[in-house]
């Protein structure tokens, strides 16, 4: 596990900060236990997830949730290079998007992510594609 807490740690990688509210009300409904991490751009996602910089201290986390579209680095660009990196392809990744394109769902696969969800329109299908995601915690 992480060593920071005996609670699961989940990294959301989403630029749009009314879904983290969401998504932290769904986990709330849902009662999911989670320690829960955001950061708001793809850099800022690799960065957490190499320790470098501000975020050297940072839990290693046992589910990244990945939005698409995002500043900087796009979710499928921190995908592939999660791929090339041995211990951070361990991680399992959970594309969580406002995407229908099925070439986006394809190449999110093909990356690695182990699941894609399109963000549901209502808040009762949202807590339940988030109760999904989390079924890869440990």
């Amino acid at each position: 596990m992480n060593g920071h807490t005996d609670k699961p740690v989940m990294l959301y990688v989403e630029d749009d900060d009314s879904a983290v509210f969401l998504l932290e009300t769904a986990l709330k409904e849902a009662s999911i236990e989670i320690e829960l991490f955001h950061v708001g751009d793809g850099e800022q996602a690799l960065a957490w997830l190499n320790k470098d910089g501000a975020f050297g201290n940072a839990a290693g986390p046992d589910l990244i949730l990945l939005d698409l579209n995002l500043p900087k680095k796009n979710g499928l660009d921190v995908l592939a290079e999660m791929q090339r990196n041995p211990r951070l392809r361990a991680i399992p990744v959970v594309v969580f998007s406002s995407s229908s394109l099925d070439s986006d769902r394809r190449r999110s696969l093909e990356l690695g992510a182990r699941d894609y969800i399109k963000k549901p329109p209502t808040f009762a299908a949202f807590v339940d594609a988030v109760r999904s995601a989390c079924a890869l915690l440990p």
